[in-house]
């Protein structure tokens, strides 16, 4: 995510509870995902769950940018 989504992000998941959700569950996935890029080889299970935890992350992020883009146009 790029500092600027970030930073609204952040801004508007002060006044939206879902979105507040959807943030920390997507720092949370981040972390995961840096847990396995600090190990130098990954099993197949954590290779399976590290690809998992992107696809997880990715969607998290969709539904973040879906809600800040209705924050935006509920403005206009």
């Amino acid at each position: 995510m790029e500092a600027t989504e970030e930073a609204l992000v952040r801004q508007l998941a002060d006044h939206d509870q879902e979105l507040r959700g959807l943030y920390e569950e997507h720092l949370a996935l981040k972390r995961r995902l840096e847990d396995f890029r600090h190990k130098l080889y990954l099993t197949t299970e954590e290779e399976l769950e590290k690809k998992r935890i992107q696809k997880l992350k990715l969607a998290s992020k969709d539904r973040m940018m879906a809600i800040v883009w209705r924050h935006q146009h509920q403005a206009q």
